[in-house]
């Protein structure tokens, strides 16, 4: 009868503890093992970590809904309709806004556009090609639009959501959703008071965008600016500027007001 061979595993294991080639095999093996455990979890937790980031910022959505007057009674009627806009063209997308992944879009050269510096006021390097909205409607004729805005501020990107009201140049809300400012100083361009400065403020006048910051605010285009942060309230105009212009939204809210904005 042959000889059975002793098993490769075992004749490893039975190696002595000092063993070079066992400490090294041995220290290679829990690595991976390690590595696979990581990505494995990753790969799990990946579907759950975007729910959970889509239902925090749907929470935020709907409490800035009900923070503005009259809008809260609107949505049982009808409710806040999700869609995606081509920017470059100003009208809805054909793109379904389930599926839609706004912040990839950004990041790949094929969907997205590399801005010039003269243009780029919010300091974004690159505008994705489509970008979400959302509006509140009464028949075809809009009462609220909200739109995704970012920039930069002193040391992060400012994400936040802007809402207009039915004229799509009056503020209806402001409300900063993610920032990494310094904190308590930057960072209160997120909390509701810097917010509520915002509303009833007007984005454009005859001569164009002329929304501003500035301290003691009155007039009905200045928002309150932000006491030792100067940057990051500057930034968050900035961002506005770009955003309302002709590189962001402007194009589409000029369809919405025509009633052009659906292909």
């Amino acid at each position: 009868m042959a000889e059975r061979r002793p098993n490769p595993w075992r004749r490893f294991l039975a190696r002595p503890n000092t063993d070079p080639v066992k400490s090294v095999g041995i220290a290679a093996l829990v690595a991976a093992t390690c590595g696979l455990a990581v990505s494995v979890t990753a790969v799990v937790l990946r579907p759950i970590q975007q729910e959970n980031r889509l239902a925090a910022r749907a929470g935020q959505m709907t409490a800035m809904l009900e923070g503005v007057p009259g809008i809260a009674e609107l949505l049982p009627r009808g409710g806040v309709e999700t869609f995606v806009v081509d920017l470059a063209e100003g009208r809805i997308s054909d793109t379904d806004p389930v599926d839609f992944d706004q912040d990839a879009a950004a990041a790949d050269p094929a969907r997205s556009t590399a801005l010039p510096p003269a243009a780029d006021l919010a300091a974004i390097g690159r505008r994705e090609n489509e970008s979400l909205v959302w509006m509140v409607r009464e028949g075809d004729r809009p009462v609220l639009v909200i739109l995704p805005v970012r920039g930069a501020g002193y040391q992060s990107t400012i994400r936040a959501y802007l809402a207009l009201e039915g004229d799509l140049n009056t503020v209806a809300a402001f409300t900063v959703y993610d920032q990494a400012e310094t904190p308590g100083l930057g960072s209160r361009v997120a909390d509701p008071t810097f917010g509520a400065g915002w509303v009833g403020k007007r984005i454009a006048d005859d001569s164009g965008i002329a929304i501003d910051i500035t301290p003691g605010a009155q007039g009905p285009y200045e928002v309150e600016a932000i006491s030792g942060a100067s940057v990051t309230g500057y930034g968050a105009i900035d961002m506005v500027h770009f955003w309302m212009g002709p590189e962001g939204f402007g194009p589409f809210l000029e369809n919405l007001r025509e009633g052009t904005a659906w292909r």
